[in-house]
């Protein structure tokens, strides 16, 4: 089953990582990777994206948990379909991301965020995880297998 191992894969890398950036970093220091492409800095995302909601954490923690128990039945259910590999693919990649965000949610009150794009505009504000590209992805590939098939 390999949808399963690369769900536990996105789960466990991002569980090291915001570990390990939480352990080591603090939230003024950022440091450069990729000769200077990429930021590593520590963000506690208190809401969903860009912080939105951030002052109704519960609310934005039980919209998190419905949305992805809802992508999981619709997983498990494309599992049964013969075909629809992009679909299946999609939501692999998306539900790696939202357990690994869902889970910072309901165990830590945050999101732990790490990486930024290091450009002269307003993106460079802008802190991400790898559950957020997963996630991104994934969604991408689910709504290109979604108008395929229609």
């Amino acid at each position: 089953m390999g949808y399963l191992a690369v769900i536990l894969g996105i789960f466990g890398l991002e569980w090291k990582i915001k570990n390990y950036i939480e352990e080591t970093k603090t939230p003024d220091t950022e440091e450069e990777k990729c000769g200077g492409m990429l930021l590593i800095r520590k963000h506690h995302n208190k809401g969903a994206f860009l912080n939105a909601g951030q002052s109704r954490q519960r609310v934005v923690a039980v919209l998190s948990v419905l949305l992805t128990l809802f992508l999981t039945a619709v997983f498990i259910l494309s599992l049964g379909q013969a075909g629809k590999g992009l679909l299946k693919w999609g939501l692999t990649l998306l539900l790696g991301g939202a357990y690994s965000n869902t889970y910072d949610r309901l165990v830590r009150k945050y999101v732990v965020d790490y990486v930024s794009f290091n450009v002269p505009f307003g993106l460079r504000k802008v802190v991400f995880n790898i559950g957020d590209f997963c996630i991104m992805i994934g969604a991408l590939l689910c709504a290109v297998a979604v108008t395929k098939t229609t």
